[in-house]
């Protein structure tokens, strides 16, 4: 199901995830399209989002008389959808980012096919599963990457896809977004084919993907002989091989709340129990910034170890951190943590930089929110010198990160792992609205 571009504009109608929208944002979207998709998927979605009835019946209204309006239409042949971005990475590269849409079959985790590499949390689940259940459908995609070396899948709905494409938008960001159709049974069946021995790891949706098994499992129970081919046993999801030029994976930033006062000469003798310390200096702060992480990223490429920058904007002073071997190994935290996870950036900052040599407990930081999470690097350094000005009762302290690397990603979720929170940030965003997969209890997916 989709847009009816005779009635429709896309670009007034499609959003962001879910997730990612502010309270601000969200009032712009519906100010700019009552039809806009932030009124079916739903944005508010935490812990304690509020959850009545009306909320999910609302969405499901709405959803009902967009189909009656013929505001949403349904493809009449099966297909699988190209889906292309076309952006601009924060190093400057022009980049095209390659992937499609189609349904995945629902596999548990235990199952070992669909894989993932974050936790999910309760509260988020049980909203997006009143919301799907309610309405029936599937919003938005989950994002997930597969192997394919010779890139045989994309090259295969290249050759089959519609000579014109269904839309074309520029975001907000200035990337692209393109959807072509293929509806070709001879390139859907080689398609089909070519995944069948392939794992999915999940890159971003984690959540979307627990909701659909929470409304598989719904169906279940209304429906004990649920068949294998019923709508219910799939979801949809935007697909990129592993070896895509344009796949991309930013850093998230730390910005550290330290309750107390700690000058940057305290900070490093802290940081030299297990690091090397440099400082970077000479130039404003944005130019030490930038230095710091052309080194973290020459040190992470020579020595293939976690390197990372500490900014203390109070003194205005910045450090470059390289993790020594030998603490890595077998140091504090760090210790019995397997090998996979104790490689990872994310993990060293998490565990021995915040936990051990800071002295923050993760149960610390959670409660008195003391790690603010910032994929923006300029926005993070402007946070980390307002919070120096606005508050002499803490230290902010920003730590700079390499990105998480994709192969990083797949060996963790081969391994039954998880990582810790924030870990990854897959650039740039798939759009939600698109492509939306209604749920009918009597069709059957063809498989």
């Amino acid at each position: 199901m989709r847009f009816n571009p005779d009635k429709i504009r896309i670009e007034d109608v499609v959003t962001p995830p879910y997730d990612v929208i502010s309270d601000e944002d969200g009032a712009a979207l519906v100010q700019k399209n009552p039809y806009n998709m932030i009124q079916l998927d739903l944005r508010s979605s935490s812990e304690k989002a509020e959850k009545s009835r009306e909320r999910y019946t609302g969405a499901r209204d709405r959803f009902d008389s967009w189909q009656e309006e013929a505001v949403l239409i349904r493809d009449e042949k099966p297909a699988i959808y190209l889906y292309y971005i076309d952006y601009t990475h924060p190093s400057g590269q022009r980049l095209t980012r390659k992937g499609m849409v189609a349904l995945v079959g629902l596999a548990e985790f235990s199952e070992g096919i669909v894989k993932p590499h974050e936790k999910t949390f309760a509260g988020v689940v049980s909203d997006r599963i009143e919301l799907m259940d309610e309405c029936q459908a599937q919003f938005s995609q989950v994002f997930s990457i597969y192997p394919d070396t010779e890139q045989e899948i994309i090259r295969t709905l290249e050759q089959a896809r519609e000579p014109e494409p269904l839309y074309r938008v520029t975001d907000s960001s200035g990337n692209t977004h393109t959807i072509w159709r293929v509806t070709d049974p001879a390139a859907l069946a080689r398609v089909q084919q070519l995944f069948v021995d392939k794992p999915v790891y999940i890159a971003d949706g984690h959540h979307r993907y627990t909701t659909a098994l929470g409304v598989q499992k719904r169906a279940r129970e209304r429906n004990p002989d649920l068949p294998a081919d019923s709508p219910y046993n799939f979801i949809m999801m935007y697909l990129c091989a592993r070896e895509d030029e344009g796949l991309s994976v930013l850093p998230t930033h730390r910005l550290v709340h330290w309750p107390g006062r700690m000058s940057a000469d305290e900070l490093v003798e802290r940081l030299r129990q297990g690091m090397h310390v440099e400082e970077v200096s000479g130039g404003i702060r944005d130019a030490l910034i930038v230095a710091v992480l052309q080194r973290m990223d020459e040190a992470e490429m020579t020595e293939h170890l976690p390197a990372f920058g500490v900014y203390h904007p109070g003194e205005d002073r910045c450090f470059l951190l390289r993790i020594r071997q030998e603490v890595l190994e077998k140091h504090g935290s760090l210790r019995g943590k397997p090998p996979v996870l104790r490689d990872l950036d994310v993990v060293v900052l998490s565990e021995l930089l915040i936990h051990d040599y800071l002295g923050l407990s993760h149960e610390q930081c959670v409660r008195d929110n003391l790690v603010s999470y910032i994929s923006d690097v300029d926005e993070a350094l402007d946070r980390a010198v307002k919070a120096s000005v606005a508050d002499d009762s803490a230290t902010p302290l920003l730590f700079l990160l390499n990105p998480t690397r994709v192969e990083q990603v797949t060996s963790v979720a081969d391994s039954g792992e998880i990582m810790p929170h924030k870990s990854t940030y897959f650039y740039p965003k798939i759009m939600t609205g698109f492509l939306i997969n209604k749920l009918e209890e009597d069709e059957h997916i063809q498989a």
